[in-house]
């Protein structure tokens, strides 16, 4: 197996640190399991990293991709939503198991086959996807805040900060109890939804044709409201599957007291962390088939013009836009849109938890540096606060509807980051779960994982970099000249180009350290 990161160092220079330690060392292998028991205690004793990974799969930057998708193209988005799911589940347990055979995270693993100038490279990047995730949580969480108590957005923002206290208050609590707390909120927001698309008597036969993969789902024809049906796909698919996902699996799949000189007791980490992960991702799914479902069924066809939190809001409670008399008499009590403010309220706290944390295992695995969580979260999001706040401000002499709109493209463009960093945790992590130097011969993936690994990589790759000219045209507004057109996708191509070079360095530098590690090994044997 490769070699961990076991080995306990700390220098302390006020707050922060140097760590060279386990994986999030505070909570690592802290929870006790059963040994002997049945199915259910023992799965419930594992239940939990799985939420919190679940978490990024419905976070605030999902919502309006998928109901814009149903608004726009009925239940044609379906399947792509039901495929990023399975690829989802495929990718995760891969990353759980990374954590569980290796006892290194993800960003440890790259960085012990790694340089320190990679891993610097790698580092920043990584950083850079997490606070584009991170604006997306504030402009969901202030708007959230505006929406239930009317708080003006410019102080809602601000107050997004305090959430550092939340943070706090959790890391004194246990980690099992942040789990729980976790998976309240995913119900939280799973009844809102259900409640929603139940009212709404949606046509469930189209709903189960929609989930057949369909050539139709990528077509670059049929534009609706200027999104074709391949970039409503993209933004599904963008919106999904998050790199950070997959460092944050790594880590906290290790929470559990597992003795790894027993391959048995490893094993049954290995199952019963896939049960609970692809359980709590299945969730995810319902949670944004219901959001498509929602832009079909809950609201009349092309009934919702402003795609943002604001206009879904306004939506909910606008008897004009909804599709039936049940809908329309509960709208009128004010239900629907104060549930969904509620439920974009929950999602935001959700994703405070796990942001901050992914933040903590990426810096101690890619540069060995370490703070508390508390400032890490104040860090990060006094960080992510700038650009929101200099979008109000530029929009604070014009109308409601361009900040709103505003709002919604920061989101949307802040995306970016997450296609431009996805291949660099995805294929190293392919890469490590491959390889029986890393996994032992038990623990490496089976063909048929590899296969399905390898074509799911290399099709998200594909597919990110194909939306790449888009998402750069986007920064420029919907009525970019020809000019700037041509620019946005000549700064694309200069990006895919450095994402492939990157990529190949990144490949060559694993393959060194695996051989370098082999001979090593060959060494200590002789």
């Amino acid at each position: 197996m490769g070699e961990n990161a076991k080995s306990k160092t700390h220098k302390t220079h006020g707050l922060i640190h140097y760590a060279n330690g386990p994986s999030l060392e505070e909570i690592n292998g802290t929870v006790k399991v059963p040994k002997g028991k049945g199915f259910w205690r023992t799965l419930f004793a594992y239940s939990g990293p799985g939420a919190l990974v679940a978490v990024g799969y419905m976070d605030p930057g999902n919502w309006s991709t998928s109901i814009t998708g149903g608004q726009n193209f009925q239940y044609l988005l379906m399947s792509t939503i039901l495929i990023s799911s399975l690829i989802a589940m495929l990718l995760q347990y891969m990353a759980a198991k990374l954590g569980i055979v290796s006892q290194m995270d993800l960003a440890q693993a790259i960085r012990a086959r790694t340089s320190k100038s990679l891993g610097f490279v790698l580092w920043i990047m990584t950083e850079l996807a997490i606070m584009a995730t991170d604006i997306a949580e504030v402009i969901g969480a202030a708007i959230a805040l505006y929406l239930l108590f009317h708080i003006p957005l410019v102080i809602a923002v601000f107050i997004t900060v305090f959430d550092v206290l939340l943070l706090l208050l959790l890391t004194k609590i246990g980690f099992r109890k942040i789990e729980a707390i976790v998976v309240a909120l995913i119900l939280v927001i799973l009844f809102v939804f259900v409640y929603q698309v139940a009212l709404s008597d949606p046509n469930w036969s189209g709903v189960i044709m929609g989930l057949v993969p369909s050539a139709k789902a990528f077509s670059t024809s049929g534009a609706v409201n200027g999104i074709t049906p391949l970039s409503g796909s993209l933004g599904i698919i963008g919106a999904t599957v998050m790199p950070h996902n997959l460092y944050l699996h790594s880590a906290i799949s290790q929470t559990r007291q597992i003795d790894h000189n027993d391959e048995e007791d490893v094993a049954q980490t290995v199952r019963f962390s896939a049960w609970d992960s692809n359980i709590q991702l299945t969730a995810a799914f319902f949670v944004n088939a219901l959001l498509l479902i929602m832009g079909v069924a809950v609201f009349k066809s092309g009934a919702v013009k402003d795609p943002s939190f604001f206009g879904l809001f306004a939506a909910l409670s606008d008897t004009s836009t909804l599709s039936n008399g049940i809908l329309i008499s509960v709208a009128k009590t004010g239900i629907l849109s104060t549930l969904f403010a509620v439920a974009l309220l929950a999602s935001g706290q959700n994703s405070t938890i796990t942001g901050t944390l992914t933040g903590q295992v990426i810096m101690e695995g890619f540069v060995h540096m370490k703070m508390p969580l508390w400032l890490r979260r104040l860090v990060t999001r006094l960080i992510s606060v700038i650009p929101v706040l200099i979008c109000v401000a530029m929009t604070s002499g014009k109308s409601a509807i361009a900040e709103h709109q505003a709002l919604n493209t920061l989101m949307n463009n802040s995306q970016v980051f997450l296609a431009f960093a996805l291949p660099f945790s995805m294929l190293p992590l392919l890469m490590f779960t491959d390889s029986s130097l890393e996994m032992g011969q038990r623990f490496k993936n089976s063909m048929w994982v590899k296969i399905l690994g390898w074509l799911s990589v290399i099709g998200l790759t594909f597919l990110n970099l194909l939306g790449m000219p888009d998402s750069i045209a986007a920064f420029f507004g919907d009525n970019a000249s020809k000019s700037e057109l041509a620019l946005a996708h000549g700064i694309a191509y200069l990006l895919i180009l450095a994402i492939l070079a990157l990529l190949a360095w990144t490949i060559i530098e694993i393959l060194k350290g695996n051989k370098r590690y082999a001979s090593q090994q060959l060494e200590l044997n002789n």
